[in-house]
């Protein structure tokens, strides 16, 4: 079936889909980056949180009707939902729920992205679309759903996968998608040691994206009948996925721009390497993350804040700043950035360097530090003198160094984080 891509018809498509965004992880592998916080929630480009990237794409591609499922030490992702997306039109049928684990079908929370949507097929019934869209809300990435729907509509898909062509190498920490000549997948391999390659290629493999299309029938007996299957880890990687590739329509959809043709950008931003990395990416001059892109703008949160404010106590003075992002609210003093991003109300006294690092809201940083390749966690006071980078086995007694020599600094490791828990 041939689609006719004209917008009109690409926004019915969008206008009759619900977005589902499973935000409710951990994260482990960010580490003390996600104790207090869901990694959608985490910090990320100077102004922004990891899940705004998908719900832009959602309201950039003409979604607004949206369910953010919820579970891990959600309070301060909901509450930046509630203040930054509740602004929808409900007269006109748009919104952004959260969908909070409630045990709706069971004594059971979420144990898994399949039973996180499965408990909410109530919900789903209710509002009756033609599509869902199950999205991960903790990948940075700008993207279209429109497009992947009208592929989706003009295979005959029961179920479309995104996913990004990755190097073979790479693809070996991802779920791979082994597909034929037409983009029908014929296998689906979790992190194998040997990834098949696209057809036609010897060292490219498609990476799945974590991000679904389904026909709302198709979803909602699926679900149903894995509910029922006792073995299963009610997950759409471990179980979902393969048994629709052996029973039903199963296609790859590559994630590439549809006026260049070029792979698109996304990234996974799920350990403190690439998290910093994919950071470190937006301080360059032509940075391939453009959130100046005012067609698709990046919406968020954030506080009434002052500008940016550089000062100097005095004539011998100066602020040294190159490639580098500097959000509302911060004041520097007299200070050198190379290549760091610095979130709002982050306060850098004079005399102190910062190089490659990306400072979190609200810390305070004191005069004559040197810090490099460091991701520094909100409300941290670092004290005059401080040295963080510079040597491995000192920063390793203190904070978290990763394999790559990233430094994490949170206040419970500088103790200044005090859990009370009543007798």
């Amino acid at each position: 079936m041939k689609i006719d891509t004209h917008p009109r018809n690409i926004s019915r498509l969008t206008r009759n889909t619900l977005a589902l965004v499973l935000a409710g992880g951990r994260g482990s592998r960010l580490q003390d980056l996600t104790d207090w916080r869901a990694k959608p929630g985490v910090y990320f480009g100077g102004k922004f949180r990891i899940i705004d990237f998908p719900l832009s794409n959602c309201v950039n591609s003409g979604i607004r009707r949206i369910g953010v499922l919820t579970q891990y030490k959600a309070h301060s992702l909901i509450r930046h939902l509630v203040r930054g997306w509740s602004n929808l039109q409900d007269d006109l049928g748009e919104f952004m729920e959260v969908l909070p684990a409630s045990q709706r079908t069971s004594g059971n929370w979420y144990t898994g992205t399949a039973d996180a949507v499965y408990q909410n097929l109530d919900i789903i019934d209710a509002i009756e679309p033609e599509f869902v869209l199950v999205l991960a809300g903790d990948h940075v990435y700008k993207m279209d759903y429109g497009h992947m729907l009208a592929f989706h509509v003009e295979n005959g898909a029961d179920m479309t996968v995104g996913c990004v062509e990755v190097p073979c190498d790479e693809a070996k920490g991802f779920g791979v998608m082994a597909v034929n000549e037409t983009g029908r997948v014929q296998r689906f391999e979790e992190k194998p040691d040997n990834p098949t390659p696209i057809p036609g290629t010897t060292d490219t493999a498609l990476a799945s994206m974590g991000i679904y299309v389904f026909s709302t029938k198709f979803l909602t007996d699926a679900l149903m009948k894995d509910a029922e299957t006792p073995d299963s880890k009610h997950d759409f990687g471990a179980d979902i996925i393969p048994n629709a590739i052996a029973n039903d329509n199963v296609f790859a959809y590559p994630f590439r721009d549809p006026d260049t043709g070029d792979q698109g950008f996304w990234r996974d931003v799920g350990t403190l390497d690439t998290f910093w990395s994919a950071n470190m990416e937006l301080v360059d001059p032509m940075p391939e993350l453009n959130l100046y892109d005012q067609d698709w703008p990046i919406r968020t949160y954030q506080p009434q804040l002052p500008s940016a404010k550089f000062v100097l106590d005095g004539e011998q003075e100066r602020v040294d700043m190159v490639n580098s992002i500097v959000s509302g609210g911060c004041i520097i003093s007299a200070a050198k950035l190379r290549r760091s991003l610095l979130f709002s109300n982050v306060r850098v006294h004079a005399q102190t360097e910062l190089e490659e690092t990306v400072v979190f809201p609200e810390v305070e940083i004191g005069r004559n530090c040197r810090i490099t390749r460091a991701i520094i966690d909100s409300k941290c006071k670092i004290p005059d003198g401080t040295v963080i980078g510079e040597d491995p086995e000192e920063d390793a007694r203190r904070f978290v160094v990763t394999e790559n020599g990233i430094v994490c600094v949170t206040r419970e490791m500088l103790g200044q984080r005090k859990i009370y828990v009543p007798k």
